[in-house]
């Protein structure tokens, strides 16, 4: 939603101009004080300009690496000092992220404990983290340091989910209501622990490699020798999920096929030592890229 006018941080561009950001947009005023529908071409090659655009561009820069840096703490498992949280909470780009994620605190021998888990609502650098738990009680964490627990490892997951709509909580990490599966099954059907792969997901087909491709960069997802990776630290080891998506001439059409995890020295692993972070991880990318595959009408038909 834009803000108005009187919000807005102005800034001198000259001859009576005046600059602001308005979200990642431009927007100027005259003299008089109206806000022009575009931005005067000398005006917006001036230095002024420039200023905000670069100024644009690095929040930009630095909203996409607090994400990336956050959901790497819960993809990871990775304990986060209370005072970093404390720190952070000032920051907005950081707190849209932080604030009313789900928190646990850590023991002095690193055990996170998951019952004793809430919102965080209040970061202090003397008090600790103020978080809402389960029963509705406000309290405060001073462990040293706590987790972000990835959605898989809460057995009140679906407790959390309730009180985060009854106080009308939004999670700017996407923790609560991100797409978790259970390990060692798919579709709801249990898999051979001894396997080293899944081929529920083979068969998509899109008519170019570079369609999914494309799929791969907006979900977040790297691709390597045509496979596209999710990579997650558990149990204090690196484990990476697998998906073929397909090599070649971008232009080819190309297929899915089977899904399996790999350890930090790229040994495959038996879907039975698969963690529960690892697994959830791998099915959730099948899953997502295996969705917009071209579908035909008799599928459609069928279906």
């Amino acid at each position: 939603m834009s803000a108005t006018p009187e919000t807005l941080h102005w800034v001198d561009a000259g001859a009576g101009y005046q600059l602001a950001l308005d979200g990642e947009k431009l927007v100027c005023k005259n003299a008089k004080g109206k806000v022009l529908a575009s931005v005067p071409k000398d005006v917006r090659e001036g230095e002024a300009a420039e200023s905000l655009v670069a100024l644009r561009d690095w929040l930009e820069n630095h909203a996409a690496e607090c994400r990336e840096t956050a959901e790497s703490w819960m993809l990871r498992s990775l304990p986060v000092p209370r005072a970093v949280l404390a720190e952070i909470f000032a920051d907005a780009a950081w707190r849209v992220l932080v604030e009313n994620a789900v928190v646990a605190p850590v023991s002095a021998e690193g055990e996170p404990d998951l019952l004793s888990a809430g919102f965080l609502r209040a970061a202090d650098a003397a008090k600790g983290l103020g978080i809402v738990d389960l029963d509705g009680e406000t309290r405060w964490l001073t462990q040293e340091t706590v987790l972000l627990p990835h959605p898989i490892l809460l057995g009140d997951l679906q407790d959390f989910r309730t009180l985060a709509g009854e106080l009308e909580l939004t999670q700017g990490l996407p923790q609560l209501f991100r797409e978790t599966f259970t390990r060692g099954t798919v579709n709801g059907k249990a898999v051979n622990p001894e396997d080293e792969s899944i081929d529920a997901f083979e068969g998509g087909e899109f008519e170019m490699l570079l369609q999914v491709l494309g799929h791969c960069r907006r979900l977040g997802y790297r691709v390597r020798g045509g496979y596209a990776l999710s990579r997650v630290y558990e149990r204090g080891q690196i484990v990476e999920a697998r998906f073929w998506v397909g090599d070649g001439d971008p232009q080819w059409e190309s297929s899915t096929g089977d899904l399996s995890w790999v350890d930090a020295q790229d040994r495959a692993l038996p879907l039975g030592s698969v963690g529960p972070i690892a697994w959830s991880e791998g099915l959730r990318m099948a899953s997502a890229l295996y969705a917009v595959r071209k579908v035909e009408e008799k599928e459609n038909e069928d279906a």
